[in-house]
């Protein structure tokens, strides 16, 4: 690799480059405008929650997706293709970011905690090669059962993910970029050598102000032909 290409930049998505509701918020409006979820499936959920509260309480509220227990697996495929259809607002000045890094050959990576699939599917159209390290889903038959495949994607979990993406693209994270929201994505910044904070929490905007970091407000949204999928410009993206 040449010295561009071992430069990685990576985002977390919901509040960073999608405003509210999250990603997997949008996705529980569709189920639920079409009758996906039922009782059977909330009451699983309220189950898993109070079941492991005491014990787990992150996993009980981050880990919990029972409610997509018997959900097929081919809707999120469904939604995807309805949402890639200049329908996602990305903000204007992140994607214009993004851009920024792919034109100069870095790898640009969603790390986030929402769920993988709906993070892959909005991307697709997008840019070829965007990474994605995102909370996966058990799949068995075709349908959703409710549970994770390894641990919900924040806190150390994103660091986690920086360091399993820097060994696999030989990135080197001293000349590295990543932004992020949340104190969930604090852990990821100080992975980098470039960290920047995005409509950052009070929390978070503090712990940057005092560190030096550069504070953005990103708010303008923008359709989701913001990036072109040309494949001159893909091309860069899956370096």
């Amino acid at each position: 690799m040449s010295a561009p290409d071992r430069v990685g930049a990576f985002f977390d998505l919901d509040g960073t480059l999608l405003p509210p509701p999250s990603l997997e918020w949008r996705f529980i409006s569709y189920l639920l405008e079409r009758d996906e979820i039922g009782t059977e499936n909330v009451v699983q959920w309220l189950g898993y929650f109070f079941g492991r509260m005491a014990v787990d309480p992150h996993g009980a509220a981050f880990g919990n997706k029972q409610y997509l227990a018997g959900i097929r697996e081919s809707l999120v495929e469904t939604w995807a293709s309805e949402i890639r259809d200049g329908s996602v607002p990305w903000l204007d000045d992140g994607m214009a970011r993004v851009r920024w890094h792919i034109e100069g050959g870095h790898r640009v990576v969603l790390v986030s905690g929402t769920l993988a699939p709906l993070a892959r599917g909005i991307v697709r159209d997008l840019l070829y090669g965007f990474g994605v390290r995102a909370t996966e889903l058990e799949v068995r038959g075709g349908t959703f059962t409710g549970r994770i495949l390894g641990r919900h994607i924040s806190g150390v979990e994103k660091l986690r993910a920086v360091h399993a993406e820097a060994n696999s693209w030989n990135l080197d994270l001293s000349k590295s970029f990543a932004y992020g929201n949340e104190m969930a994505d604090l852990r990821m910044l100080e992975a980098v050598g470039h960290p920047a904070a995005v409509n950052a929490s009070w929390r978070l905007r503090r712990i940057a102000s005092k560190r030096g970091w550069p504070v953005h407000r990103w708010s303008k949204p923008r359709k989701a032909d913001a990036v072109p999928g040309d494949n001159s410009f893909a091309a860069k993206g899956a370096r």
